[in-house]
């Protein structure tokens, strides 16, 4: 599918801010089922500083600062992407011949995905996640099989809610009220594999959504979205990471499917927020989010509603994080 992205978000303070420095994780990832054909990033008023590079996970983040006062900050991403229906996933693998892939062994090779079985700041590993995983990890029990087996329980026994948990909710609380958005989902199924040992991080990107029947899909009436992915080792193509999306059940090898757009991956949401930054002044401010995902093919044939199954896009809790001081 040949997907439009396009993120805005507006901040106005009051009062003023003096100076000011964001990270920006907007533009799309470059892999083997996702190909960025174009993008463009935007700041207002004109930063000083704007510099892009990729970060540890490889995702593109990008620097800028304000060393002027302003009372606005309007930042746009716009993104034209392709991507691609994955492969069918196969795996025999044992979760516990994976496990034990992370124990520590003197003399033995260091694997990158070994740094995503630890606790983060958001995905805390914990008895009560490893009790809800259990009933589908059993003894010998398909990696692949198991991790599908829980994205299912959890779309079962957890509601879509949107404000029903901030930014900052412990996903421990997330857990226990059964209840939050795509974000607290993503987190509780990371913390459930982690606490059992396997590796597995957070995917934030864009999701194409369907607007109500008989509705017109609005421009900017979408949202982020957030999914997790495991590690799976020693098949035939080598290492490989599998997603999986709790919020709507669906899973695959590059996505959950060719209407995902991957942004970047991390320990949590800490790492890839969309936007964050650092500002002296505006105590009092307002922010205003709009995403709008779209297909190519329905925009070039005069259509503003897209064309995907009805599922649940985006809710992740914040678009931005800001400090101030």
């Amino acid at each position: 599918m040949e997907l439009l992205v396009t993120h805005e978000t507006r901040y106005r303070y009051r009062p003023m801010v003096e100076i000011a420095q964001h990270v920006a994780y907007m533009r799309p990832n470059q892999h083997a089922g996702q190909q960025v054909l174009q993008h463009t990033f935007t700041v207002l008023p004109q930063p000083s500083t704007l510099i892009s590079q990729d970060d540890v996970y490889g995702n593109q983040r990008c620097f800028f600062s304000l060393q002027t006062p302003h009372e606005e900050l309007s930042v746009r991403a716009h993104s034209q992407v392709l991507t691609q229906i994955s492969a069918s996933v196969e795996s025999d693998l044992a979760w516990e011949k994976v496990r034990e892939l992370f124990r520590y062994q003197a003399g033995g090779l260091y694997d990158a995905a070994s740094e995503f079985v630890f606790a983060s700041p958001f995905v805390p590993r914990h008895e009560e996640f490893a009790s809800y995983a259990r009933p589908s990890f059993s003894g010998g029990a398909n990696l692949l099989k198991a991790c599908i087996e829980l994205m299912e329980r959890m779309h079962s026994d957890f509601t879509y809610e949107s404000h029903s948990t901030q930014i900052n909710t412990p996903a421990l609380q997330a857990l226990a009220q059964r209840k939050g958005v795509c974000q607290d989902f993503a987190h509780i199924m990371v913390a459930c594999l982690r606490s059992l040992g396997l590796a597995a991080r957070y995917v934030s990107g864009y999701l194409l959504t369907e607007p109500p029947p008989g509705e017109v899909k609005l421009v900017g009436s979408d949202a982020s979205h957030a999914w997790a992915s495991v590690y799976l080792a020693d098949l035939p193509e080598g290492a490989r990471w599998v997603n999986f999306d709790p919020t709507n059940n669906r899973w695959g090898w590059h996505a959950p499917g060719p209407d995902y757009v991957t942004v970047a991956v991390g320990r949590d949401f800490g790492d890839v927020s969309p936007l964050r930054g650092v500002i002296h002044g505006g105590a009092s401010h307002t922010l205003t989010v709009g995403v709008t995902v779209q297909s190519a093919l329905a925009v070039s044939g005069g259509q503003s509603q897209s064309q995907s199954q009805s599922q649940s896009g985006g809710g992740t809790q914040s678009q931005s994080q800001s400090t101030i001081i």
